[in-house]
């Protein structure tokens, strides 16, 4: 199983959708927070985006929400991951934290 496979297995993420990655551990603020917006401007509704981080993405949360989006974070190994996708009427039940 892939790394983001066993990420997103231990989200609240819906498993059946096409999944896009973006790594930001590497990058300094604003960076993370305008590249995974700008992405998910451009990913479809039906995908989810897992974004690798090397902190909780805080600042990004109220945004992605205000966007209409989902979102659930969890540790993994070195990086910290938070999926992120369009809510469906079978995704409302995912992690808003």
């Amino acid at each position: 199983m892939s790394r983001e496979a066993t990420a997103l297995e231990r989200t609240d993420a819906p498993a059946d959708r096409p999944v896009e990655t973006l790594d930001v551990r590497e990058l300094g603020p604003p960076e993370p927070l305008r590249r995974t917006l700008e992405l998910l401007a451009d990913t479809p509704d039906e995908a989810v985006l897992l974004q690798r981080n090397d902190r909780a993405p805080k600042f990004l949360y109220p945004k992605i929400k205000a966007r209409g989006y989902r979102y659930d974070t969890v540790e993994d190994g070195n990086a910290i991951v938070t999926a992120i996708w369009t809510a469906t009427e079978t995704s409302e039940e995912g992690d808003e934290r």
